[in-house]
Order: C-alpha cells, then structure tokens, then sequence
C-alpha cells in the first residue's frame, strides 16, 4: 500500500510540473523567439511517475518590423493556446483524479490502523 501511496505523491508532483510548463507556455505566447516547452510524462521502473521537460524547436511565424528606422526579420512565438488550453484541463483533471486516489489511500489506511489498533 506504501508503494501505491509513493506512485501517487510522485504523479501529483510530475502534474504540477506539468502544470507550471503549461503557464510558462501560455505567459509567453506573445513573447517574439520564445520555444514553448513540453513535459512528458513516464512511468519509472518501480511504479513511480517522473517528468520529462524539453523545449520544441519548431519555429515560429516570421514577420518583419521596424527597429531604429530599420527593417529586421522577427520570429514569434511557437505557442499555439488551441493545443495548450486542452492541455490544461487535461492535466487538471488527471491531478484532481490522483489526489482523489491519495484520499481515498488515505482512508483505507486509516480504516486499516483502527481495526489493528
């Protein structure tokens, strides 16, 4: 039962690093250059859950503008909320589901220790 405990604890903290890549993502989907960052989670040998974070090199649109009375390429954004959004709730639904299963652990255990004790 300890071990099913440690999966959950490890999975609703590789939700919340998923979560904080996914803000990042969205805070910066005006921000020209930036690579919006992907987490990806897998399932380690003993049952636990880590998280994987990379950075996706695609580019972003071109578009010209105006500095200092000059005309320089600028790259936006490779940022797409019709993608990260989905994410979003995705990821909030499966942590709600984990911390359910952390309670409902919670409560065998407890029920466990007062039928021992």
């Amino acid at each position: 039962m300890i071990a099913a405990l440690n999966s959950t604890v490890s999975a609703l903290r590789s939700f919340v690093t998923k979560l904080g890549v996914t803000a990042d993502n969205i805070a910066n989907v005006n921000t020209d250059g930036f690579k919006k960052g992907r987490a990806t989670l897998h399932e380690d040998h003993n049952g636990a859950v880590r998280v994987e974070i990379s950075r996706d090199t695609l580019p972003g649109l071109h578009y010209d503008a105006v500095e200092n009375n000059e005309v320089v390429e600028k790259e936006t954004s490779n940022v797409d909320l019709a993608e990260e959004i989905p994410d979003l709730m995705l990821t909030k639904r499966a942590y709600q589901a984990n911390l359910k299963t952390l309670e409902a652990q919670d409560e065998m255990l407890g029920s466990l220790l007062d039928i021992v004790g």
